[in-house]
């Protein structure tokens, strides 16, 4: 998805396009993320981020406050709270 304009760029970092989703321990697959952010200490137990290298290297405990970037289609929580950022 293109951006057009300052106003559509606005919308899509406050996950106004997209949408959002919250969720906790169910498995996230099949989706077209753009960004992850963790409400609260969680454990990644399985993530796919699409054109990257070292993903596995993401299989920890993030900190609360922290957001991860990338083309993101799957992730698994063991424990935590997420929001992440739909395209």
């Amino acid at each position: 998805m293109g951006i057009k304009n300052t106003q559509a760029l606005l919308s899509e970092q406050l996950g106004q396009l997209g949408g959002v989703d919250i969720f906790t321990t169910a498995a996230q697959t099949g989706k077209d993320y753009y960004a992850i952010f963790f409400v609260e200490e969680s454990v990644i137990s399985a993530i796919t981020i699409t054109d990257s290298t070292g993903a596995s290297n993401l299989l920890t405990t993030v900190t609360a406050g922290m957001t991860i970037f990338g083309k993101i289609t799957a992730i698994t929580l063991t424990s935590g709270l997420a929001i992440a950022y739909k395209n």
